[in-house]
């Protein structure tokens, strides 16, 4: 009788043993496998040719379906029924998805924005309240780098949802500078000196060609808008360049940036 349950003990160990060792095998393949995989599909010419972000975010759902398969493949294998583990993973899922509804979001947004790609990696952008250069587009968040070299992480639920300006979407951009003047100024010199100051600069377009126009009567001031376009890699060099040239040429010509003036009328009441 003990030599049975000897015998039936060794054999369900010994059977139980090697599956557990197969099961080894076939993990440690698996995600070998896996990994070679991911890194072909990497080198290939399809991925090759695709924009960083997408392909980056198609590689980690593929890393993650990939991954499932493996470990769903190697529990069934190990006696796990497929039905209690399918019960067991969408009792899971419900309950990961109310505790990660943000993350949900976010992972929603990246879908969003690799699907209909309002900016791209390397592009200037603003939204939700920051401004900065594109470096990389996750599942869940967008990393862009400020003008003052400060990382920013935005989560793509509410950066998908907002209102996004991408100033790179367009090769050529507009720059404004405004300009105030006294009075007494005559308009049309004002004009002549502002145009030829953006037409001196090399960098400012012919086509369109530079305008300026008096935008605002102000209180103490005649208030004039000088509009160049310039490539958008010039555009700050071109903001800069032509509101330094514009006082130079105001100061040479003596046309003077008035101050804020107010009148005080002094009323007698005296009777």
């Amino acid at each position: 009788m003990l030599e049975k349950l000897w015998n039936f003990l060794f054999d369900l160990a010994t059977s139980i043993g090697i599956k557990i060792i197969f099961a080894l095998i076939m993990l440690f393949v698996g995600l070998k496998l896996a990994k070679w995989v991911l890194k072909f599909l990497r080198k290939s010419k399809l991925f090759e040719r695709m924009e960083s972000s997408l392909a980056n975010f198609l590689c980690n759902i593929l890393k993650v379906a990939l991954y499932s398969i493996i470990f769903i493949s190697v529990a069934i294998y190990i006696g796990v029924p497929a039905t209690s583990f399918m019960a067991i993973l969408t009792s899971a899922g419900v309950a990961i998805g109310l505790a990660l509804q943000g993350s949900l979001a976010n992972f929603a947004g990246g879908i969003m924005i690799i699907a209909f790609r309002p900016f791209k990696i390397g592009d200037f952008i603003e939204g939700s309240g920051y401004s900065g250069t594109v470096e990389d587009i996750s599942i869940f968040y967008t990393k862009i780098v400020t003008a003052d070299n400060k990382s920013v992480m935005l989560p793509n639920g509410g950066l998908s949802n907002a209102a996004i300006v991408n100033y790179s979407a367009k090769d050529l951009r507009r720059v404004d500078v405004p300009l105030s003047v006294s009075y007494d100024t005559d308009i049309n010199e004002v004009k002549a000196l502002a145009l030829k100051v953006a037409n001196k600069n090399e960098k400012v377009l012919k086509d369109p060609a530079a305008v300026v126009v008096l935008s605002n009567k102000g209180e103490s001031s005649l208030d004039f808008t000088l509009r160049a376009w310039c490539k958008n890699a010039d555009y700050w060099d071109v903001m800069g360049s032509l509101s330094e040239a514009t006082k130079y040429a105001f100061d040479e010509n003596g046309i003077h940036i008035p101050y804020p003036q107010m009148d005080v009328h002094i009323v007698n009441d005296k009777k």
